[in-house]
């Protein structure tokens, strides 16, 4: 397969019309072949009317064939061997074994929903049939859920795989039935444009409509603001920065037919050491942080970017260890120069800060990230509203506390997150006890005596939060409650059993159906 720089319209290959955009090699520093070009909005418009022409046929098709197109996706991205894998290393910078695990993630993702349409729970049936000599009679009452709509998705920098062109979002939106419009990411538009013929030849397989999957290209706000105009786009998918998902949901709201925006954008991920914890293992704790803070050289939306505990020897010999680990670590490519020199610009000012201290710093390079450590009282934390600011690469800030009701005040001004982790030993179970209500108000998965990267795909997983986490903390991006997002129940009353979904009718073919309150496996 060759990477030509088209955009995917239409099941074709298109060549864009504005600007051109070369991937970036962070590891060579140097740019890409091929030249990828930026659509016109004339070419949005045919992308994104395909996509709703192709709505309704596709998401009347039944769970099987849905799963089995998945299915399908999943072996194209496969049978692209090691041309993908090259092609994502060159344009991230990542190495070979990442790549290998986030694209059995990318493959591993498609496999959960296929299933999850197989198992048949996410239709959500409910049946309260009708009750006539109930006074006032009851009608025949009936609820499923459909897809909204065509979904835009936004393509991230951090994922090349599980979070781009084929990843969580647009999975999740086509098990629901929605046909996804990709934004594929600039820096790495040859990954986005393999993956994205991988699901157009998935699309010729299985005999859907082209215009269930288009794949676009553009650099800056224009395009990306013109995809959530759209009056056929019904939700938006979005991983990446505060600033950018902000900008889009302003879009979105600004529409004459407003729509949701699942945006996930900051989370720092504080770790709370809990004192008889830190105390039996401080070492140990010190050296687990120290690879999660490194893991993907930081680049990881769980990344542990806070560590709070209480002032004293304990917390002193954590962060000793910990900079003793990070202090000799090696500076790597990041994903792009604006990220790195986002990066280089937080470092630097908190290295600089009158109420800071930096344990660790290795040396620094153009267009890399190397470890950094910081750490600060609790009373100035909680004073300057800058120290918890994400700083997205490998840093982290140590907050030394006078006691612990500091510690749940820090915990309490926290902006919503993604994640928290308790580490904590049975006579910690107390104090935790009493931090764990305000934990659970501000993110949206906690942890206990382990770290925060690694997210697994796993119906139970949570990847979201509270803003700024993301958009809507009553949603998640991971796991198999991903669907709901993209989904809306509509209920049918008194109608005839032939004009009834076929999951609805008497004979339907509901797996779980709640009948009168009660759930049931169907014909039990």
């Amino acid at each position: 397969m060759i990477i030509t720089g088209d955009a995917l319209i239409g099941g074709q290959s298109v060549k864009g019309t504005g600007a051109a955009i070369r991937a970036y090699n962070p590891t060579r520093q140097e740019l890409m072949e091929p030249e990828f070009f930026t659509v016109d909005f004339a070419q949005i418009d045919q992308a994104c009317r395909l996509a709703d022409e192709a709505f309704d046929t596709f998401r009347a098709l039944s769970d099987e064939k849905r799963a089995v197109f998945l299915e399908t996706i999943a072996e194209q991205i496969m049978a692209l061997g090691d041309l993908l894998v090259e092609r994502v290393m060159a344009e991230s910078g990542l190495p070979r074994p990442r790549i290998e695990g986030e694209r059995g993630r990318t493959v591993g993702q498609l496999k959960l929903f296929a299933n999850l349409l197989r198992e048949g729970s996410w239709n959500d049936v409910r049946i309260d049939k009708a009750l006539p000599d109930r006074t006032p009679p009851r009608p025949d009452l009936r609820l499923r859920m459909i897809g909204l709509g065509p979904v835009a998705v936004f393509a991230a920098s951090n994922f090349p795989l599980a979070f781009s062109v084929a990843g969580g979002d647009t999975a999740s939106a086509l098990a629901a039935g929605c046909p996804v419009v990709l934004k594929a990411h600039p820096s790495h538009p040859g990954t986005s444009e393999l993956v994205g013929r991988a699901i157009v030849k998935a699309l010729e397989l299985c005999g859907l409509p082209a215009g269930v999957f288009a794949l676009i290209n553009g650099s800056g706000n224009a395009i990306g603001q013109e995809l959530v105009r759209h009056p056929a786009i019904k939700a938006v998918g979005f991983t990446g920065s505060r600033f950018g998902g902000l900008a889009l949901m302003a879009v979105a709201a600004a529409r004459p037919e407003p729509i949701p925006v699942y945006a996930e954008m900051s989370s720092i991920n504080p770790l709370f050491l809990m004192q008889h914890a830190l105390a039996a293992r401080a070492e140990e704790i010190a050296a687990g942080f120290a690879g999660s803070l490194v893991m993907g050289v930081g680049q990881l939306c769980t990344n542990p970017g806070l560590v709070v505990g209480l002032a004293g020897p304990e917390l002193d010999r954590f962060a000793n260890a910990a900079a003793q680990a990070l202090a000799g670590g090696a500076a790597c490519a990041m994903l792009s120069p604006g990220i790195a020199g986002n990066f280089k610009r937080g470092i630097t000012q908190l290295s600089e800060h009158a109420d800071v201290k930096t344990l660790a710093l290795a040396p620094q390079a153009e267009g890399k990230g190397a470890p950094a450590l910081f750490v600060t009282s609790g009373a100035a934390f909680l004073a300057q509203h800058a120290l918890s600011e994400e700083i997205f690469g490998p840093a982290s800030l140590v907050v030394a506390c006078k006691d612990m009701a500091e510690m749940r005040r820090i915990a309490a001004g926290m902006e919503g997150q993604l994640t928290a982790t308790l580490q904590v030993d049975d006579a910690d179970l107390e104090a935790a006890r009493e931090l764990l209500p305000v934990l659970e108000r501000k993110v949206g998965r906690i942890l206990a005596n382990g770290f925060p990267t690694g997210v697994e795909v796993a119906s139970a997983m949570v990847h979201g939060g509270p803003f700024p986490s993301t958009s809507d903390g009553r949603s998640t991006s991971v796991g198999t409650g991903a669907i709901t997002r993209f989904l809306r129940p509509v209920s049918y009353q008194n109608l005839p059993q032939a004009l009834l979904p076929e999951v609805l009718r008497d004979n339907g073919t509901a797996t779980w159906l709640r009948r009168e309150g009660e759930l049931t496996r169907n014909g039990q």
